[in-house]
């Protein structure tokens, strides 16, 4: 089982990493891609539109520019803007194989782009709120900027995995090795 979906690990800020990380590297450009990152998560099932998708990779932007943000009083304006906006309807879910989650449900006439902006807003509020400092970011090695969550209890995260770690740091020992 991948080590994201255990018990106390943010489920939902990853969807949301993942989604931005799919709208940006392409795979989830299309319809089926964003429907593939909803599913693997256990978003709702959607079947996107070409224009509901577009709204979707908007939304996935908007995401990414609250990702991006550091400074915590900056990222609380805008999560709180998100909130006024697309105001997240909470419910507890219990999801399969898994501890009942809290989610952000939307109207059955919702479009997926209002779902998405209500569930981000509702997933980046509670981690901020819990965390008190901004735990996600964009992943420092060269080459990748992928999104990640910050999930470290120690130093703050600076790579989106081990392998760009890894990269990093055997490419600085190289550096200091000539």
């Amino acid at each position: 089982m991948d080590q994201r979906f255990t018990d106390d690990n943010p489920r939902g800020l990853y969807f949301l990493a993942d989604l931005v990380n799919a709208v940006q590297d392409g795979t989830g450009a299309t319809p089926a891609g964003v429907e593939a990152v909803m599913e693997a998560h256990g978003g709702p099932p959607l079947r996107l539109t070409e224009t509901t998708a577009e709204d979707v990779r908007k939304a996935a932007a908007v995401i990414a520019g609250i990702l991006d943000l550091d400074d915590e009083s900056g990222a609380a304006e805008a999560i709180n803007a998100l909130l006024d906006q697309y105001p997240a309807r909470p419910r507890l879910v219990r999801v399969p194989e898994h501890r009942w989650s809290l989610r952000a449900t939307a109207p059955h006439d919702a479009d997926p782009a209002r779902w998405l902006l209500s569930t981000a807003a509702l997933a980046l509020a509670l981690w901020l709120g819990e965390r008190g400092y901004c735990a996600w970011g964009r992943c420092a090695a060269p080459g990748c900027g992928r999104y990640f969550i910050d999930t470290g209890r120690r130093t703050p995260q600076r790579y989106c995995s081990t392998r760009c770690g890894t990269r990093v740091r055997v490419a600085a020992h190289r550096d200091r090795s000539r």
